[in-house]
């Protein structure tokens, strides 16, 4: 098996998810963030059915940033609990994988990023 790790947020409008998905990425936390506009969601919160707008995003990380990864998403959030739900890919291209594996680093480890330009065309 491979590292990667996809992982669904959802955000309360885009310029939020813009915002924090902008700020993961930087922090190499994450090597790509793809945001979903016009997603629907309906939930129980506080014992009543809500539904709400929200934009979904997609991460791309690492099984080893995650937790890292986690932490900040949950602490630059605005939802009080928010939607972080990692999952393993049961395929994914070598390339693509080797890819997102040199652009996320855990704190203190961080890296240059000058080389590691993103993937031309949709690859992310």
């Amino acid at each position: 098996m491979h590292e990667l790790r996809l992982v669904l947020c959802t955000f309360p409008d885009a310029v939020t998810a813009r915002q924090i998905g902008t700020a993961l990425v930087e922090k190499q936390l994450a090597a790509c963030v793809n945001l979903i506009p016009a997603v629907e969601s309906v939930y129980r919160w506080q014992g009543r059915v809500e539904t709400s707008a929200e934009v979904l995003a997609i991460f791309k990380t690492s099984a080893a940033v995650f937790p890292d990864f986690e932490r900040e998403l949950a602490a630059l959030h605005p939802y009080d609990v928010p939607e972080i739900i990692g999952i393993e890919p049961a395929a994914v291209s070598q390339n693509y994988a080797a890819w997102v594996m040199e652009c996320v680093h855990p704190p203190g480890k961080r890296t240059g990023m000058n080389d590691l330009d993103a993937p031309t065309g949709s690859e992310h």
